[in-house]
């Protein structure tokens, strides 16, 4: 695994940039709450994302991707930023504390746990700034590891930019795919199990998911039932840019999921 840095902190540098990031996000935090009347709500969630953020040193600084993450997940991003929280919680409170990733998170603009939440089996769940449930052999697995950087880092940054849209595009898709899928099952393809329809229309074809498996380089998916929607990928695999390098992802050649 790509390393950014040990995974420990000097105590008082964790503590000064904590606190230094925790003040500043949440004063932009505030002056974006202060316009729809939630001033103290927002400047404490822009406060503990700054805060955790901070301490484990995850915004790239020396970057300019580092403070544009900030200034994102601290205003237009915030209800997003609001969920990570619930993603961090969710990992402290699971085996191990959900099993922080230092090598994968910091100055990584992420933070990445092997464990914590989780939605469905062998599945990334990625919420705002937070991954979880990267997986136990994210230290040894080459192909976990590009997930995380191809896959999964898309979807930060698509919380991002596309901020408190971002929740209601991806979800009113999911319930509209859904009910397509039923339409689609009932009235072409009922050799396939309605599942795996529904599961093709609401969450493969979803934009968000076919622009991150496409950066992953794995459009289209095993999963995706064959004819259902487009078979040429969204954008290019980050594999096959010059982006591809410095991004911490591996070299191994792809496997189907």
């Amino acid at each position: 695994m790509r390393s950014a840095g040990s995974s420990r902190r000097p105590p008082v540098a964790a503590a000064a940039e904590g606190a230094v990031t925790a003040v500043v996000a949440g004063a932009l935090a505030a002056s974006v709450g202060t316009l729809i009347g939630l001033t103290w709500p927002a400047a404490v969630v822009g406060g503990l994302n700054g805060a955790v953020s901070g301490a484990r040193g995850t915004y790239a600084w020396k970057r300019p991707s580092g403070w544009l993450a900030a200034l994102l997940d601290s205003t237009w991003s915030l209800p997003m930023t609001a969920v990570a929280l619930v993603a961090h919680a969710a990992a402290f409170v699971s085996p191990g504390r959900g099993r922080f990733v230092a090598a994968l998170s910091r100055r990584l603009n992420r933070h990445v746990y092997a464990g914590g939440f989780r939605l469905r089996p062998r599945f990334v769940i990625t919420l705002g700034n937070t991954i979880n449930r990267a997986g136990d052999n994210i230290a040894t697995s080459d192909r976990r590891q590009r997930l995380v950087t191809d896959h999964e880092d898309v979807h930060v940054w698509q919380a991002r930019w596309f901020g408190v849209l971002y929740p209601l595009l991806y979800v009113g898709w999911s319930v509209l795919g859904a009910l397509v899928g039923v339409v689609v099952w009932a009235t072409r393809r009922r050799a396939d199990s309605l599942a795996q329809v529904i599961e093709a229309c609401s969450y493969y074809l979803n934009p968000f998911e076919w622009w991150a498996y496409s950066r992953d380089g794995f459009w289209p998916p095993r999963r995706l039932v064959g004819e259902i929607g487009w078979r040429r990928p969204a954008v290019r695999a980050f594999s096959a840019t010059t982006r591809a390098q410095g991004r911490g992802r591996a070299a191994s050649p792809p496997v189907r999921r």
